[in-house]
């Protein structure tokens, strides 16, 4: 069930990056709201900061590693407000600029992993239609 394990990987991350992108989109629409502070999703900087004891490889053969024993389940992404960014004179904090680079970054990710998903299904089910012809 190895695509199975991988698919659910990828769907975590694409609803994560919906997620982020929502995050975004709010900054951008309070650039003009005064006082509202710049905020992110945040899972790489956890991903980071986890037990990297929990990675253990398994060796089944001299020759082949089998997938990492993946400990990662339990991180869940964080609401946090960015800091040391600049104010402006109401107090507000978000760069517009910033975020639309953000909000491209993102997109491209999130189309990523979409593409990964489909090609994933893809691949399993021509396997699937294989053995139901043999």
């Amino acid at each position: 069930m190895e695509a199975s394990s991988i698919t659910n990987k990828l769907f975590e991350q694409l609803n994560f990056r919906g997620e982020r992108q929502k995050v975004i989109s709010s900054n951008i629409a309070n650039i003009n709201t005064p006082n509202y502070k710049t905020k992110d999703l945040v899972f790489e900087h956890e991903l980071d900061n986890s037990n990297r004891n929990t990675l253990a490889l398994n060796q089944t053969n001299f020759r082949h590693i089998s997938s990492a024993n993946n400990g990662l389940n339990n991180i869940n992404p964080k609401l946090v407000q960015v800091q040391n960014l600049q104010e402006q004179n109401d107090g507000n904090n978000v760069n517009l600029d910033s975020q639309m680079s953000e909000q491209a970054k993102n997109k491209i990710i999130f189309d990523a992993i979409q593409s990964s998903i489909k090609r994933d299904s893809r691949l399993f089910r021509s396997v699937i239609e294989s053995s139901a012809k043999n």
